[in-house]
């Protein structure tokens, strides 16, 4: 996979253009922290839209992952995880090529060590709610730190950030 940067370098140009630009190749804001212990990953698109409960997220992660990235839009609340080491583990079964969390994980020791890219806002012990009344959305668009993540969109992440992608970027 081509680092981010090369990516913006070649996709985008600076950040004037990127301002101006049809957002076709977009960048997330540089909130985000590596916790997997694949720290460069890529592969498109499957959104789970959802608040504090993330039944919707272990069922995405039971099925398969077919080099997929599993986008979660947490809409950055940060009370509770939602994701930890359990369903990273699943992911890592299943195939997924990473998860990136607008939100907490927990269990980020245990993340560290797993094959799977995994990017969130940060950590948070709390798991969260099972048995919510609104269990959120699958494969709906997500906005994730105020950029638009659609199903099928291509996702590359690395250290420097994340890069999002109507189509696959060589």
């Amino acid at each position: 996979m081509a680092q981010t940067a090369d990516l913006c370098d070649k996709h985008i140009g600076d950040i004037s253009t990127y301002l101006a630009g049809d957002k076709s190749v977009a960048v997330l804001p540089g909130v985000f922290r590596c916790y997997g212990g694949n720290t460069t990953f890529s592969g498109p698109a499957f959104t789970v839209k959802c608040h504090e409960c993330n039944t919707l997220v272990r069922q995405a992660l039971e099925g398969p992952g077919e080099g997929r990235v599993l986008v979660v839009g947490g809409g950055g609340a940060m009370r509770c995880a939602l994701l930890g080491d359990a369903l990273g583990e699943l992911a890592v079964k299943h195939g997924w090529k990473g998860v990136i969390v607008d939100g907490p994980i927990r269990d980020s020791e245990a993340m560290s060590s797993m094959q799977l890219g995994v990017k969130a806002l940060g950590t948070c012990p709390l798991k969260s709610d099972k048995a919510a009344a609104d269990q959120g959305q699958q494969q709906v668009p997500v906005q994730v730190q105020g950029v638009a993540v659609s199903p099928g969109d291509w996702v590359y992440a690395d250290r420097d950030g994340i890069v999002v992608s109507k189509k696959q970027l060589e």
